[in-house]
């Protein structure tokens, strides 16, 4: 005989944690099922939490070295290892592990251990080793899986050279030479993280370049900066043609010939749903070619209109405060509740390269493509007190701003703190505001945030230029493209 509950989730990440306690909060019975020991998926357990953990231990170490104190010596030992500069990372796991289990029973959630399946559209059937297979019934079903690393058959893993993602952490020791193979959020996060540690990086992309979701000039200027401050290699637009290990060295080749020799190689150019137990068939839930599950982007519907699905299992954007947002709108959705009915299409989204990136909104690039009149605005931090205290100076904040109203679509920030910068023009952008808004506004002093007043600044200066230039024009009789909105004078 199936248990039966209103809902049953399958994995207990982000996306599954969050699904969960909002249908439990609305007084539906729910049920959830991991079949990992803990909680947490791999944004706490291997991704996210640990790796973030590393990378600020990693900065610690290289803020030392690079600005020095007068008669101390930083250094490494010998023997030291990746746990080493990991010991933070237990306590933060341990920490978000006690948050779940809080959250999960605060709201009655039923836990299972197991794997699951699906046995038909409405039913699954969860397996665990000494146990005796579950048939469980439900109303409706939130799949929250996650994904894992790509792992092509053309790559040689050895879970000891060759490496992904989910490897790395667990190798002993930091390598004296690293060969990354991926330029997006990830390959530049570790490159930059084990660069910071004292490893000799090389960051090989088959992309034009590298962080391509980037604007241009940002994405060029973070990897300007790796290379200045880390010593970071790139080569771009370049596909890896061969990769042979002979004892502890793995051998690079590259498409252009090049040969690159290093004592770990780590793919993560790439990730796929992590479907492989759950037997969608059964249930006639589509996939994408990819290996992810085919979703309605606003109800988060599978093609089985009993089975919803969030966060990473869905595909890109993989970020784990996506698949919160994402989960609490797919169980609104699935339920008829009225508390969340859409994801906001404003998502902040940030890169722990170093130094540090995030975005929101549109690229210069994306307006353009789309026939959007735009102008920018930017500011240094070398400019601002507390850049220039905190010794912050290459970094910059850009705004991007429709010409005809002045109405903010896009803002990028490159520098430490950018992560918890870009939430203030992401709070302009989702309230339809203009740059004006800065302009207005009192600022901290000293204070990072600051420099988006100055980037305002900018922005209506190199508007009031435009107007100057087509009223100029427009009295030679020469037609060109003209802004609507007479700049305001600065402040």
């Amino acid at each position: 005989m199936s248990e039966r509950y209103d809902l049953c989730v399958i994995g207990s990440g982000p996306a599954g944690e969050k699904g969960a306690a909002q249908a439990a909060f609305y007084g539906k019975s729910v049920c959830l099922i991991e079949r990992a020991p803990r909680p947490g998926g791999t944004a706490v357990n291997s991704g996210a939490l640990p790796s973030k953990t590393l990378r600020e231990t990693a900065l610690l170490f290289h803020q030392l070295r690079q600005r020095g104190v007068t008669g101390v010596d930083w250094r490494v030992r010998p023997d030291a290892s990746i746990g080493d500069f990991m010991r933070r990372e237990r306590a933060v796991v341990d920490q978000a592990w006690h948050a779940i289990d809080e959250n999960l029973a605060r709201h009655q959630v039923t836990r299972i251990r197991g794997t699951a399946r699906f046995v038909d559209a409405g039913t699954l059937e969860v397996t665990h080793p000494g146990e005796a297979p579950r048939r469980i019934a439900a109303e409706r079903f939130l799949v929250a899986t996650g994904s894992q690393p790509h792992r092509p058959a053309e790559i040689p893993f050895d879970g000891r050279v060759v490496l992904d993602v989910e490897e790395m952490l667990d190798r002993r020791t930091p390598p004296a030479r690293l060969v990354v193979i991926g330029g997006g959020a990830a390959g530049c996060e570790f490159a930059a993280t084990f660069a910071a540690l004292g490893a000799k990086v090389t960051l090989v992309t088959d992309r034009p370049r590298l962080l391509a979701q980037l604007d241009a000039d940002v994405a060029d200027a973070v990897r300007n900066e790796m290379t200045r401050r880390l010593g970071i290699q790139t080569a771009a637009a370049v596909a890896v043609t061969d990769i042979r290990v002979t004892g502890d060295i793995a051998t690079v080749t590259l498409g252009d010939g090049r040969i690159l020799h290093a004592e770990c190689v780590l793919y993560c150019a790439a990730r796929e749903g992590r479907i492989a137990a759950l037997d969608l068939p059964a249930a006639g839930i589509a996939v994408t070619p990819q290996g992810f599950i085919q979703v309605d982007r606003t109800t988060f519907r599978t093609t089985n209109p009993r089975v919803v699905a969030a966060g990473d299992i869905c595909g890109f954007p993989a970020l784990a405060s996506l698949a919160m947002e994402q989960a609490r709108v797919a169980v609104c959705q699935a339920f008829g509740l009225s508390f969340k009915t859409a994801v906001s299409p404003v998502v902040p989204t940030p890169i722990w390269t170093i130094p540090e990136v995030a975005t929101v909104g549109l690229t210069e690039e994306a307006a353009r493509t789309e026939g959007i009149r735009v102008e920018r605005g930017l500011a240094y931090f070398r400019d601002n007190p507390r850049g220039q205290i905190v010794g912050e100076l290459d970094g910059f904040v850009k705004l991007l701003f429709r010409t005809d109203d002045k109405r903010l679509i896009g803002a990028s920030v490159m520098g430490e703190g950018a992560a918890e910068l870009i939430h203030i023009p992401a709070a302009v952008i989702g309230l339809g505001g203009t740059i004006d808004y800065f302009i207005g506004a009192v600022f901290n002093y000293p204070a990072m945030a600051d420099a988006f007043k100055y980037a305002a600044y900018d922005g209506l200066q190199r508007l009031a230029l435009r107007v100057s230039a087509a009223m100029e024009a427009r009295a030679r009789s020469t037609p060109v493209d003209t802004p609507t909105v007479p700049p305001p004078d600065r402040g």
